[in-house]
Formats: structure tokens, sequence, C-alpha cells
């Protein structure tokens, strides 16, 4: 198999040549056909997320046709298009576990972090956390649905019945649900880098009331926010601009430090929450959503080769919607 190799935190990916791996018990082996770049594999790659597997093999959006299997996976499975997603197995014995919250699992493996991803031509996955996928579908448009989308839709269920959402950081993640959002009827405010006229552009093109910079005041107070930047600073400007018993909802994994801020921006019954990877649940949730909202994703196609160059595009902000890999 071919791979893009981190070797140490804070070096390029290096492509390897690696014999083909074999699935273990309860193992699925998929040829990948896509796997989109995540600001996730960013902060495993830049070491914003501590100890992560190494070497390791990011990449945790993928998307692939099951070629072989482990002892107690069905033959069956052979052949069939599959997703699997940044939660890669939980212990499914802990009290989270238990209480149905396996994305606070005790004792998780992550996929691209904590076991090998999906920048390679081949990838190992635990067969009960991989989901079965349109076969019919672009490979391609489907990757960024495994992360961007399932985390997205996750932060939407904590904004409630909002109506009036903003949404600060419009990448991957929001733009796939700002689609479904609009959808369900609500009205979503795109807070972008200051002066990134193209990706207001690109919010206002999918049916947003309003966009502009995240220095800016919304034109109405917002029922609620999501932050998908990893920008601490973020935090107290979203409190602000939303209304008496709004919330703001965090939906990255890693953010900057958050500022000092005033009491009074929290005060009036104000909520601030995160949002930690995602469930099982949540796809079964997602996935026929998001074809019934006729979701589209915008993406920019690398070959496998290229992954450091579609790294780099996503730090420095260069994208619009998704980089996706293709082996």
């Amino acid at each position: 198999m071919r791979a893009m190799m981190l070797e140490s935190v804070g070096t390029p990916l290096k492509l390897v040549d690696r014999p083909d791996p074999m699935p273990g018990v309860g193992e699925i082996r998929l040829k990948v056909e896509a796997c989109a770049v995540c600001r996730t594999d960013l902060h495993v790659a830049d070491g914003d997320l501590l100890h992560p597997k190494l070497p390791l093999i990011p990449g945790h959006e993928i998307v692939g046709i099951i070629d072989s299997v482990g002892k107690g996976v069905a033959r069956s499975r052979i052949g069939r298009r599959v997703g699997v997603p940044w939660l890669g197995r939980t212990c499914g014995h802990c009290p989270y576990c238990l209480a149905e919250n396996e994305n606070l699992c005790d004792q998780p493996d992550f996929t691209g972090y904590t076991r090998d991803g999906g920048f390679a031509s081949h990838v190992i996955a635990d067969t009960q956390f991989a989901f079965d996928l349109d076969p019919d579908v672009d490979p391609v448009s489907l990757a960024p649905l495994l992360c961007a989308g399932l985390i997205g839709w996750r932060c939407l269920k904590k904004v409630g019945d909002s109506k009036r959402l903003g949404i600060y950081g419009f990448g991957a993640a929001a733009h796939i649900v700002a689609q479904i959002a609009i959808w369900q009827g609500r009205e979503i405010f795109a807070f972008t880098r200051p002066g990134d006229k193209p990706a207001q552009e690109f919010a206002r093109s999918l049916g947003a009331a309003w966009a502009g910079s995240s220095n800016e005041s919304p034109p109405v107070q917002l029922d609620a926010a999501i932050i998908f930047a990893p920008v601490g600073d973020l935090v107290p400007i979203a409190l602000g601009a939303v209304r008496k018993g709004g919330r703001v909802v965090c939906g990255g994994i890693h953010m900057s430090d958050i500022p000092a801020m005033a009491y009074t921006l929290l005060w009036e019954e104000r909520e601030l929450v995160s949002v930690a990877n995602l469930t099982r649940r949540d796809a079964e949730e997602f996935f026929p959503i998001a074809k019934r909202a006729q979701v589209r994703t915008h993406t920019k196609v690398y070959p496998l080769e290229q992954a450091n160059q579609a790294l780099d595009d996503l730090r420095e902000g260069r994208l619009t919607g998704a980089a996706v890999l293709v082996p």
C-alpha cells in the first residue's frame, strides 16, 4: 500500500510504501476511494493535539470499498462502500459508553490519531465503526460528511430550535451544516476571517441571510452561534452577538485560549458549551437528513502525493469548502 506518513510532529508527511495491512478480529480493510482533509489533521500534524501514535497515517474522513474482512465479520460485506470517521473504536464498558455517550469514552481509539487513517491506498477499520454509504454517489462528495458533516450535525443539535444562527468560520463543516440549517428553515449569519470576501460570497451563494467578517456585528441579535474556527478570541464575540438565553457552541477539537472576558457577556442565562467527537447515533440521524436536504459538498481534489499541499492550503485559508485526497 501507498501512504502519506507523519513520522514526527511538525514535519511534512512522507510518501511511503508498506505491505498491505490485514484485518484482525472484528475488522475490515478498505480500498480507499477518497479521504477528506480536516482541520483536526492539521492539529495532529502541527502538534496541537498531544501524543499521536507515531509514525502515523493521518486522515479520518474516509470513503472506501471493503476488500477484505477479519474473523467475525461476514464475508458478504466485501464489496460494500463504507465510511470511516474520527471515532474509530470505543471500550463499550465505561460509564459513558453504558450511558450511550460513547463520544466521551474513557478508552477510545481515533482514526488518524491513535490508529492509522485514510491518507493511504488502504486502511483498517473496526467494522462496528464503519457506516454503509450510497454506492451510487461520488465518493469525493461523500468524504467531507464523515467528520465535517457529522460534527456540524452534532453542533446543530446543540442549538435546539434556534432560528437565527451565527456560524463563525465558514469552511468545510460550516458549508455543510448551513445547507441543512437553511433546509430546516433557519436563518444563517456567516462570519469569516476579516476581509475574506470569497468566503462571504460563498456563504451567500448557499443561502446565508448575511455574511461578514468576524469582527463585525450581525444586523440582528442571534438566537445561537456555532464556532468552527479554532480561535478563542471568537468566544466573547459570539457571546456578545447572541440574545439573552442564547447558546454558543464550540465545535472544534482544539481552540486557542479563550481570553478573559466580562461576566456580563455570559450573564442573562447565555450558555457556552462544547461538542466532543461523535456517536454512531449521530451518523444514523445525519446521513438520511443530508440526503433529504440535498446537501452538496464543495470540494477540491488532490492526489494522495499532494497531501502536504492540501494541508498547507487549509492552514493558510486558501480553500472554499473541503480538500479531498484521492489515492
